[in-house]
């Protein structure tokens, strides 16, 4: 019989499409998974896995392995992690996948207070602009928007229910240059726009009674919506233009008087994010009880509200 680890260790490339998305999952290196499949594939004397220079994938006789072998690992995870719901603290590892702006904005309120209340558990974060499949990607669960949850997930309120995007900037600048009384009125001005790494820019939107204005609005200054979005938020403070971000990311700055609100009447408001996996009849101990807590602060919060 095979060992365990290998079958695994098999089952973790095909699924991720190769070894480093495999390791990154699995929390083992791409050599040790290359190391257990050449041993699987020895032990049973089939390649299992075509390689190339760009790919990998079963072959004949691996693909009818995987399809036998998925459900019975599906079992032994599902019964090791009843198990886990048995202890008094749940333990193990739990990886999201979150835009960084839920990093910054939704998390800290939560992961403080869930790791001090679950020291057994192990949470790993991933904080990035685009748009994956968890599943595929070897994470637990995600944070996303409503526009970005799949159909066939099952997605929980988490943070704010209502945040707004907000246009800010320096008041040397809008001395110097004016402040704008309407949105179009941010097409004579300098404005300071961001690009996800896909190369989609989002629009501007503005919003009052009714009426909804999207700007075509440009400036000297493009970044990434990611690491490079404060990149943005100084070069606002020094007074190079505009920047229109999430309202709670600007906030600490108007507090200290580093940036003046905007057209803050065309503010438009949308919903909160949501905590989102993939529907299975029973969840990873560690995912259940970050689900919970989630659920239980958002009670929390509603019962103060």
């Amino acid at each position: 019989m095979a060992p365990l680890e290998d079958l695994a260790a098999f089952a973790a490339v095909a699924r991720h499409g190769g070894f480093r998305g495999a390791a990154r999952a699995t929390g083992t290196s791409a050599s040790r998974l290359s190391e257990a499949l050449r041993r699987l594939e020895a032990r049973l004397g089939v390649r299992l896995m075509h390689r190339t220079t760009r790919s990998i994938r079963p072959t004949e006789a691996g693909a009818r392995l995987l399809a036998r072998l998925r459900p019975a690992l599906d079992d032994l995870d599902q019964a090791l992690d009843a198990v886990n719901a048995a202890r008094d603290k749940p333990a193990g590892r739990l990886r999201l996948n979150v835009p960084i702006s839920a990093a910054r904005l939704v998390l800290p309120r939560i992961v403080p207070p869930f790791l001090e209340a679950y020291p057994d558990i192990e949470l790993e974060v991933v904080a990035e602009d685009r748009f994956v499949d968890v599943l595929a990607e070897g994470f637990d669960a995600g944070i996303r928007y409503g526009e970005r949850l799949e159909g066939d997930m099952v997605a929980v309120p988490i943070g704010p229910r209502t945040q707004r995007f907000a246009a800010a900037a320096s008041r040397a600048y809008l001395e110097q240059h004016g402040r704008p009384r309407h949105p179009r009125d941010l097409l004579r001005h300098a404005c300071l726009r961001g690009r996800f790494s896909s190369g989609f820019a989002p629009p501007w939107e503005f919003v009052r009674a009714g009426e909804s204005v999207k700007p075509e609005v440009r400036g000297p200054l493009v970044v990434g919506l990611g690491g490079a979005v404060d990149l943005a938020v100084d070069a606002a403070i020094a007074g190079t233009g505009i920047v229109y971000l999430f309202e709670d990311w600007l906030q600490p700055f108007f507090s200290r008087g580093e940036l003046e609100p905007v057209l803050p009447a065309w503010w438009p408001s949308f919903s909160g994010p949501f905590l989102y996996y993939a529907g299975r009849r029973q969840l990873p101990a560690p995912l259940r009880a970050f689900v919970d807590f989630v659920k239980q602060q958002a009670a929390g919060d509603e019962g103060v509200a």
